[in-house]
């Protein structure tokens, strides 16, 4: 005979034992299995907005599994079990319950199915399952109908928890991706928009205005992000996000989970659901960078955002709608993609309504000085040099004759490894010479000629001086200068020699 009470309380400590409602149940599950015969159990909501059974918990023989997907209800099964209030075992011979058995998977297996209610208001309900037919009886159901409150109260708990983390998460994470798009924004600054960018840039303000899709087009490096967050802080959605994603920079298993959201149980390790970047966007803009990096079938799903503003999560099947304005941008040739069918025809139509073409720098050569200066100020920021070293003579010039052929982000990183390298004096640049581009860089005094020479050796001396200093004075053997250069040690002596460097060990 069950003492009642305390199988009321111990059922109530288990179900009740932690927010993590899968955990809680697997609890209850050890418990129960000692009162009636429970291979699998299950806890489900009833989900109005989608018409159907979600499941939010499984144990199987103990075994915590991730949710299976959503069950769609027909009508007629809806208000079927909408209608139960007291537990029931699942009787093929209702003509509801052979139609639900097929969805569930019934056939060979005993169901006892408890009804859960807060306040006369259905929330969901608890099943118990146990392998082979006619396996519970009418005993069974009284036993689990004295528990049926606290295992509501633990799902309306954790329906609540859940919610609430949810938001939590999403207010989480648009402060993250607000404060973060806010930082790179204040800090940008269009270098050359009255000058080498002047047309781009009033394509973009022509553009900015009015909402439609943008396709960026140019090499890499020649600033097209700065283009997209440009139109974005000019158009009526500059108060809204500016989210940026890099298509090729996530794996193509991981690209629609990313940019469309995922639900809860949609797949493995998906613990609950999550926005994508496309939702993430709305009331701004969303920033597609390298869109012809996207696998085909995200092709398809793009062009359904961009024809109707909608999308599905992955694993949904309910419609989101989005309020956002698309930029993308790519550095390849995407009419050559589409005629090698690796990029969709319809989708290219559908960007290609207003291309804005972005030079590249070698083409805005006058933009160089203004945009060495930007760089120079603003990394010294960054590497805590307290007054911006000045620029050589001549220095400038040099920059203005290379081809760039890495574009704005090759003299940003320039900058960047000259003011690492600066301990006084003024910025030269000669690591353009350094890494063997003299060919392509400013004209330098006729070959042959004095002033020539002497810049070479300056080079070389302060490049052998700073190999010397990593290897301590060693010149030969392991980790030695001579190694480091790629030269024989006989003739590093030599050219040290030559231009009056001392060697010898360092001593400590």
């Amino acid at each position: 005979m069950v003492d009642r009470g305390e199988f009321f309380r111990q059922v109530t400590l288990r179900i009740c034992s932690s927010l993590q409602i899968d955990v809680a149940l697997s609890r209850a599950f050890e418990y129960l299995q000692g009162f009636l015969p429970l291979d699998e159990m299950f806890l489900d909501i009833l989900d109005a907005d989608l018409g159907a059974d979600r499941r939010i918990a499984t144990v199987v023989r103990g075994v915590t599994l991730p949710p299976k997907p959503i069950i769609p209800l027909p009508d007629g099964i809806w208000a079927w079990i909408a209608e139960k209030r007291t537990p029931f075992i699942m009787d093929v011979t209702d003509q509801h319950a052979r139609a639900l058995g097929h969805l569930v998977k019934l056939e060979g297996n005993s169901d006892l199915v408890v009804p859960l209610r807060i306040e006369e208001n259905r929330i969901g309900h608890l099943v118990l399952r146990v392998y082979g037919e006619g396996r519970y009886t009418s005993e069974h159901t009284d036993l689990l109908a004295f528990v049926a409150e606290p295992f509501a109260i633990a799902l309306a708990n954790a329906l609540a928890h859940e919610s609430v983390v949810t938001f939590r998460d999403i207010l989480l994470d648009d402060n993250r991706f607000l404060k973060k798009e806010l930082l790179s924004r204040a800090g940008d600054e269009i270098i050359g928009g009255n000058s080498g960018l002047r047309n781009v840039m009033e394509m973009a303000g022509q553009v900015a205005p009015l909402g439609n899709t943008v396709l960026l087009l140019g090499e890499t490096g020649t600033g097209k992000e700065l283009i997209a967050n440009a139109i974005h802080a000019m158009s009526p959605r500059k108060d809204g996000p500016f989210i940026k994603v890099n298509c090729g920079a996530i794996p193509e298993s991981l690209i629609d989970s990313e940019l469309f959201g995922h639900e809860k149980g949609a797949f493995t390790g998906a613990v609950m659901e999550r926005r994508g970047r496309f939702e993430r966007s709305s009331g701004g803009t969303i920033f597609l960078d390298e869109v012809g990096e996207l696998p085909l079938q995200a092709q398809v799903r793009l062009l359904r955002v961009l024809q109707n503003r909608e999308i599905e999560r992955v694993g949904g099947n309910k419609t989101i709608s989005v309020d956002i304005r698309v930029i993308v941008a790519t550095h390849r040739n995407l009419e050559s993609m589409v005629s090698e069918h690796r990029f969709r025809e319809d989708l290219w139509f559908r960007l290609n309504v207003y291309p804005i073409i972005v030079p590249p720098l070698r083409q805005r050569r006058d933009d160089v000085p203004a945009l060495t200066r930007h760089f120079v100020a603003g990394k010294s920021r960054e590497l805590g040099i307290a007054i911006p070293p000045a620029i050589a003579p001549g220095a400038l010039d040099r920059l203005m004759n290379y081809d760039w052929p890495g574009n704005v982000r090759e003299l940003e990183n320039l900058v960047e490894r000259e003011l690492i390298r600066y301990q006084g004096g003024q910025l030269r640049f000669d690591a353009l010479l350094a890494a063997g581009r003299d060919g392509d860089a400013a004209p330098l005094p006729q070959e042959g000629s004095l002033q020539q020479t002497v810049q070479l050796d300056e080079v070389i001396c302060r490049h052998i001086c700073e190999t010397l200093k990593v290897t301590e004075g060693k010149i030969h053997g392991p980790g030695g200068a001579a190694e480091l250069l790629g030269i024989k040690a006989n003739t590093l002596r030599a050219r040290m020699d030559k231009l009056g460097i001392r060697y010898g060990r360092q001593k400590g």
